[in-house]
């Protein structure tokens, strides 16, 4: 029997929780927001606050075990979006950028120079700051990316 679509949030730094909230509201999905540390979520019966260990990694293992097929993770960690692609599961940053089968070497090959970079005592600048079209361009790819998975069979 397949599963019903959820949507898994990395939800310790995510910028984009209304969104998915708005979202999820509209088709009627679950949302499970994992964090390492209690976070404020709305009083909805389909939104649950997970808090998990402070363990190294605890919030991405807690994702990666239930992500698969039918599963939107939104994260922009990108070794627990490997792990989640790997799983077969959507996956979208907060900037709405897609994590695919075709696209997931290339972010773990430069996060890691780039952490070898910082590593190094290279200035690297970090991430450009997160803008209104970085949340606009996630709010579209979360919502073809739900309507794609409802087209599934099954779904």
């Amino acid at each position: 029997m397949p599963h019903p679509i959820a949507i898994y949030v990395d939800a310790d730094a995510c910028p984009v929780k209304d969104e998915v909230y708005r979202v999820a509201g509209r088709y009627g999905l679950h949302v499970f927001m994992v964090a390492n540390a209690f976070i404020n979520v709305p009083r909805e019966p389909w939104i649950e606050r997970i808090v998990v260990s402070d363990g190294f990694d605890a919030a991405d293992d807690w994702i990666a075990e239930r992500a698969g097929p039918g599963a939107v993770v939104v994260t922009a960690d990108v070794p627990l979006a490997s792990r989640c692609v790997k799983a077969g599961a959507t996956v979208l940053s907060p900037t709405g950028k897609g994590f695919t089968d075709a696209s997931i070497g290339m972010a773990v090959a430069t996060r890691d120079l780039m952490q070898s970079l910082r590593e190094a005592g290279a200035v690297t600048g970090g991430p450009k700051p997160f803008s209104p079209r970085d949340r606009s361009a996630f709010l579209g790819a979360l919502d073809r990316a739900v309507v794609r998975l409802r087209r599934l069979p099954g779904a």
